[in-house]
Parts: C-alpha cells; sequence; structure tokens
C-alpha cells in the first residue's frame, strides 16, 4: 500500500510529460493485433488464429462516436471525449441507458494504437490503422 501513492505520482508525471492527444489523432479504423489481459492470473491473451478469424477493429469517427466490432458484429458503440492521454467512453447499452469508464492510451503514432482499461480485469488492446 505504501508503494501506491509515489506509483501514482510517478504515472501523473509521466502523463504531464506528454503533449495531450486529440480526438482527431485517433480517427479512423483501427484492427486489432493483439488483445491481452495482463492482470489475470497467469496472463491472458486472445489467439492469432482467433483474432483473425474474428477480425475485431475499433472506429472512432469525426462526429467523436466509437464503435467496437468482433466477429463482424457491433458489440458496443457510442461517444468518446479525449481527457489527456485518456478516452471517455459513454456506452449506449440495448436497454437504452448509457454507462461511462476510461480507456488509457499507452501508445500512439500514425500507425499504431495501444490503449486498455484499468482496474483488475483489465485488457489492452495493441491494434494498427486500416
Amino acid at each position: 500500500m505504501k508503494y501506491i501513492l509515489p506509483f501514482v505520482a510517478f504515472i501523473l508525471l509521466i502523463q504531464s510529460c506528454k503533449p495531450a492527444i486529440k480526438s482527431s489523432d485517433l480517427y479512423g479504423t483501427w484492427k486489432y493485433q493483439k488483445v491481452e489481459n495482463p492482470n489475470e492470473k497467469p496472463p491472458d491473451s486472445v489467439g492469432h488464429d482467433e483474432l483473425q478469424a474474428q477480425a475485431p477493429f475499433i472506429k472512432f469517427t469525426k462526429s467523436d462516436s466509437l464503435i467496437i466490432v468482433w466477429g463482424g458484429k457491433m458489440l458496443s458503440h457510442g461517444k468518446f471525449r479525449m481527457d489527456g492521454n485518456n478516452i471517455s467512453y459513454t456506452e449506449n447499452l440495448t436497454d437504452g441507458s448509457t454507462r461511462t469508464f476510461p480507456f488509457y492510451i499507452s501508445k500512439i503514432d500514425d500507425k499504431n494504437l495501444v490503449f486498455e482499461t484499468l482496474g483488475e480485469q483489465g485488457t489492452r488492446v495493441t491494434a494498427v490503422k486500416e
């Protein structure tokens, strides 16, 4: 527990050194290359063959909408906004309600994106821009 505060301070310091990511940096379709669950015991990942068969992707549009497709079916959709290196995603649920949660972007350039959900069951996705 005593190491959490220094760790959080370190992360905030590192984040403050990076320029903020703009929504326009994300626009387009990003095909999943790797899906990991690093916090699982033992760590887990989706196999290459399954990724090839399911062809998952995430798409960010100029209207700040986001859709996630897996196996040819829309898995999730909603709106997003940027807050530094975090995506605040408001997902539209099938019952008409919404839920909001963050994605943290740990890497982005013209062709590569690595984002993750945080927490005990966090998932890390590595994607390439189509």
